[in-house]
Formats: C-alpha cells, structure tokens, sequence
C-alpha cells in the first residue's frame, strides 16, 4: 500500500443461539516509504479494557495470515501496517473467532483504499557483445522495457549497463546468443523491487480474478 487509511469494520450475525459480535477501528499505513521494504507490521493502540485481551491476540493473528496471500492477486502483501485503536464487543456475542473475521474484513476494506500497488524485482543488467551487435543488443532490451544506464566500448565489445524486470529477462540468453552468433553473453543481480505499471496491474488482476473463478468452477 501506499498511503494510509482509516478502516471501522463491524461483524454482527445472529442465527438462532449464540450469534456473533465484532467491532474493530484503526488504520492502515506503509511501514515505510520504501517500497522494497518486505516487512509487515500489527500495532495495538487499544487504551483501556475495551477488547479483551485474547480477543487482541485474535485480530494479531488474522492480520498475519492475511498478509500471505493479498486480495488482489494472490501474491503476499508486503510493508503493510495494522494499527488496532478501538473496537467494541457484546457481553454474549463477542468471541475470538469473531474478532478475527472482523479482523480480515477490515484488512480487505482497508487494502481497497489504500492505493496498493503490485511490486515486481528490478535487475541490474550487464550485456557484452561484438561492436557489430549493439544495435540489436540496444533495441533488445528497449523491448523488454529496459533502462540504458551506461554503454561504452572496449576493443571490440560493446557493453550495456541496464535496468530491467525480471519477468522481461525470460528467453533473453537464447536471443542474445541468436543475434551474436553465440559470442554475446549477459549477467543479472538483483537491484529493488519497483512498482508494476498501471495497465500491468489490470491484466495481472485480470488473470487472478479468471484463475480464481474457474478454481470456483471446478470445486462447485
């Protein structure tokens, strides 16, 4: 995520018996700026008795299973934090398994407003290749949504110094060496994760939402 919101989220069911009572209030905020910070943060903020505390413990625990696997895409969520100030509870309803389902609710209500972002590995790119190639060693990794950092000559090779995704380094040891005829060769490490693009971020949510419905398919 990226900025912080505030989230007030009340579970209340009731079915005959005992029913179900669960009321928490907080916000959510990066732990960071930095976004290849991977950690994840829950914050109790209650003051006084108003949640008990085996029902806190209830909200820390479904806050970190929540974080494994994102709303979005399936992916974990990462520097994300929970920050629990209030709630409320009934004196027959309230239990820990309800805090908990109020708890991953809020986590839902609360990622859709925070303006999350899909994080993907930036690598550091070195390509080396005959002087008669750079053309194509340049043009390649301007299609695989590369950054020239820097380029120079020595003798008769060529070398680039790059930026890349790693989900655009996919088959490029086999281009290269078409190309080169064999005698161009890169090397890769990574450097941070970065933000993906907006209209990258659609198809990837795309893509989960159509697996996700036919897994519901199949399992109907």
């Amino acid at each position: 995520i990226t900025q912080r919101t505030d989230f007030d989220y009340l579970h209340k069911k009731q079915s005959g018996g005992a029913g179900q009572y669960a009321r928490v209030m907080g916000y959510v905020e990066p732990v960071t700026p930095d976004l290849s910070n991977f950690a994840n943060e829950f914050r109790n903020e209650v003051v006084g008795t108003s949640i008990p505390h085996e029902y806190i413990t209830a909200v820390e625990k479904a806050f970190y299973d929540q974080v494994v696997k994102g709303p979005l895409t399936g992916y974990p969520v990462v520097n994300f934090r929970y920050v629990l100030q209030d709630g409320v509870t009934h004196v027959v309803d309230s239990s820990a398994n309800a805090f908990a389902i109020a708890t991953r609710y809020s986590f839902k209500q609360a990622f859709k407003n925070a303006m999350s972002v899909i994080l993907e590995p930036i690598m550091n790119v070195e390509v080396t290749v005959p002087n008669d190639a750079f053309n194509a060693a340049m043009s390649g990794l301007a299609k695989r949504k590369g950054v020239i950092n820097h380029s120079e000559t020595r003798g008769d090779l060529f070398i680039i110094q790059a930026t890349v995704p790693l989900s655009q380094m996919f088959g490029y040891a086999t281009e290269i060496r078409g190309y080169t005829s064999g005698q161009g060769e890169f090397s890769m490490e990574y450097k941070c994760h970065e933000a993906v693009p907006p209209n990258e971020t659609d198809e990837i949510i795309l893509k989960f939402k159509k697996k996700r419905a036919k897994e519901a398919e199949e399992d109907a």
